[in-house]
This record gives C-alpha cells, structure tokens and sequence, in this order.
C-alpha cells in the first residue's frame, strides 16, 4: 500500500491478507515520501494490523530518500524491510549496518527484491549477505522490462531468472516470495500464476 494513499493505509486493517506491505519506494511520489514515512509509522503506531507480518519497501540506496527510511524503519513495529532493485551483497551488508546503528531489533528481518538480471545473478551472493536477510522478493514487472520480455501468462521468459533466485532462497533457508500479478482483471490468470 502507498504510504501517501490514507485510505489503503486504513482499509489494510480490513484485508484478509498474510502480508501487509506499506510501500515508500515506486507508489509514492518524489515530493510525498517524508509524508508517507510519517504516516505509516503513525499508522503502525495505532496498531489494529495484527496477525499479519508488516513490511516496508523503503526507497532504494542511493536515493536520498533511502538512509532516513532505514533509521525511521528502526524504530516501527515492522517484521520485515523490503529492499527494491537489490544487485550486490554489499547493498544489504550496508543496509543491515544503518539499521544495527539506528538500534533496529535483530528481529528485524531484511526481504531483498531481485527486480534486475545482475540481481538474479548474484541471488547466492544476497542470499548469504546478512543474517538479517530472511526472503528473496522476485521483481517479475521490473524483471520482464529489463529482459525485453513478453508479459505472458505462463510467464516463461521469466522462469530461468525465477529459478535462480528459488534455488539461492531455498539453498540457504529463505522464504522465496513471488512477484505481482498486475492485471487485476484476469481473475484465471492470477489463479494460473499461484498455481
């Protein structure tokens, strides 16, 4: 859910849903993000999310926004902080290092979102970063761009890249996540993609 978006914010204590992801990064935009900082923490800080696991995708190293999400993230009540575009060991050995300074619980678990074909190529390398790390995201919409692939439904161009990161998740004991099913619409193909 964007952080900028109140009214997603409100209805999340509503969904039936595993997961809620309060978004920072792609949905909100450049002029909202310390808002929207702002308003999830408020949010979490209300409560009413429990059972599910809360995350937050925060804005990606190297923005300017990336260093105040981390220390902000530190201090909410959040199971897990979602890294976008993640390529290199290194970008989540420095991520966990500004969380370990701002005092976050090693409770704190950090998801890394393979979105890119370095990222899937360097999944073991990201798999084994950081204690921290707990999940491997596959990015399947940035993935398919970046690949010049065909958005089909049995989601072939995709399989190879979607294999590597499952084997580095598996192979070390992390959760694999899957990508969005974006047409919201094809109600048979979202059903066709969680089989």
């Amino acid at each position: 859910m964007p952080g900028s978006n109140a009214r997603a914010i409100e209805k999340a204590r509503t969904l039936a849903a595993d997961v809620l992801i309060f978004d920072l990064e792609d949905a909100v935009a450049p002029a909202q993000k310390p808002a929207a900082r702002t308003a999830i923490a408020a949010a979490l800080a209300q409560g009413g999310y429990a059972p599910r696991e809360l995350a937050m995708r925060v804005n990606p190293l190297g923005t300017e926004w990336h260093h105040d999400d981390l220390v902000a993230a530190a201090r909410m009540p959040l199971d897990a902080l979602l890294l976008p575009k993640v390529e290199s060991a290194d970008t989540v050995a420095r991520a966990a290092r500004f969380l370990d300074d701002a005092g976050a619980p090693m409770t704190l678990a950090l998801w890394c979102m393979l979105e890119t074909p370095m990222g899937f190529l360097r999944a073991e390398a990201i798999a084994t970063s950081s204690p921290r790390v707990a999940a491997l995201v596959m990015g399947t919409a940035d993935l398919a761009k970046d690949l010049r692939a065909l958005d089909t439904r049995d989601r072939q161009p995709l399989l190879p890249a979607l294999g590597l990161g499952l084997l580095a998740a598996r192979a070390y004991g992390l959760a694999a996540l899957d990508g969005i099913h974006a047409d919201l619409d094809d109600d048979a193909g979202f059903e066709a993609a969680c089989g």
